[in-house]
């Protein structure tokens, strides 16, 4: 793709004004504050017909593929040794929680100005970044689904605190420690580009759907569960970027009417949402019966969203952390691995 000076200072200016508000967004605890500026700000800079074009489809893959490496890292060995004898009612739920994902999303898929794929990657409740990044190869529209998915992570991020509180009088007051800082950058480095050398041809060979992201994954996922990363992880600042990168890659493409169509259809998609959640809220109840779990516990395990706002409120407070990350980190983890081959499929299908 070639620059132009005009083009290159669109992007400078699309950059900038994304950076600062990031920062800005990071101190107010905006949820996911990457990934909603850069779709914000791709939106109104496209809106205004002062943006890019569209971002470039190299960018847009290698910010899949660090996504999926991201996504595999949180599986690890540990997780899935916390959950013990429980894993059985975990992935139930976690299924539960995927069937009342694909109800909503065939409900959302019948509006008017909404095709069934659409619909269906819009509601998923889990991998809201993820979706976004593969929206468009699934044959969706990302614009609606980076809408109705950060739309769900905002509204489930901001009802933690007051369920937690008024409804289960939880105490969320208790400190936490520094994390470690983990292995070092060239480690970093060499992990993520061996897993996107590895994981991308390997998931177009055996032809998987979105394979930019689904391949890094399943390798970052093995090769966590085999002790084989030497504590490797994405660094921070790297996967800013790429939370950045894929709200442009939604932003960018918006219009005044595709603006217009997103409005009329958020209504419906509110009331969907609110609906998943107090499914989720029931499917809790199954954790509360076979499980030793308390009822606070479960709410946290199957909050449909806004996975790091969770796994923060649950470090602060006295419960089983690691049930928590163990059944997030699972939900998530079937999310991107199974919706993607259900669209693919039924794609087929029809």
């Amino acid at each position: 793709m070639r620059f132009s000076p005009a083009a290159a200072g669109r992007w400078v200016a699309l950059t900038l004004v994304t950076i600062l508000l990031t920062i800005l967004a990071e101190r107010v605890g905006v949820p996911s504050a990457a990934l909603f500026v850069g779709l914000a700000v791709a939106t109104v800079f496209a809106l205004a017909k002062v943006g890019p074009a569209k971002v470039p489809s190299r960018a847009s893959q290698a910010a899949q593929a660090v996504l999926g490496v991201e996504i595999g890292t949180l599986l690890d060995r540990d997780t899935l040794a916390s959950l013990g004898t429980d894993w059985i009612p975990v992935v139930l739920v976690s299924l539960g929680t995927l069937l009342l994902s694909i109800g909503a999303g065939a409900a959302l898929g019948l509006h008017r100005d909404l095709s069934a794929t659409t619909g269906a990657l819009a509601l998923v409740a889990g991998g809201a970044s993820g979706m976004v990044a593969i929206a468009r190869d699934l044959g969706g529209d990302e614009r609606v689904v980076a809408v109705v998915q950060y739309l769900r992570v905002l509204l489930v991020t901001a009802s933690l605190p007051f369920v937690a509180t008024v409804v289960f009088h939880a105490d969320t007051g208790r400190s936490v420690g520094p994390a470690d800082s983990g292995a070092p950058l060239w480690v970093d480095a060499v992990f993520i580009l061996g897993c996107l050398a590895v994981g991308v041809p390997l998931a177009r060979l055996i032809r998987l759907p979105a394979p930019a992201l689904l391949g890094p994954l399943i390798v970052a996922t093995v090769a966590d569960l085999a002790g084989w990363t030497g504590g490797a992880e994405v660094p921070t600042l790297l996967l800013a970027a790429v939370y950045v990168v894929i709200g442009w890659q939604a932003g960018l493409r918006f219009t005044v009417e595709s603006f217009r169509s997103i409005g009329r259809i958020l209504p419906w998609a509110t009331l969907l949402i609110v609906a998943i959640a107090v499914g989720c809220a029931l499917l809790g109840l199954i954790l509360v019966a076979t499980t030793s779990v308390t009822p606070y516990e479960a709410y946290l395990a199957t909050t449909p969203g806004g996975i790091y706002a969770v796994l923060a409120l649950a470090a602060a407070s006295d419960v089983n952390v690691t049930f928590v990350v163990a059944a997030q980190v699972l939900r998530v983890f079937l999310m991107l691995l199974i919706v993607p081959l259900f669209t693919r499929r039924r794609q087929r299908g029809d």
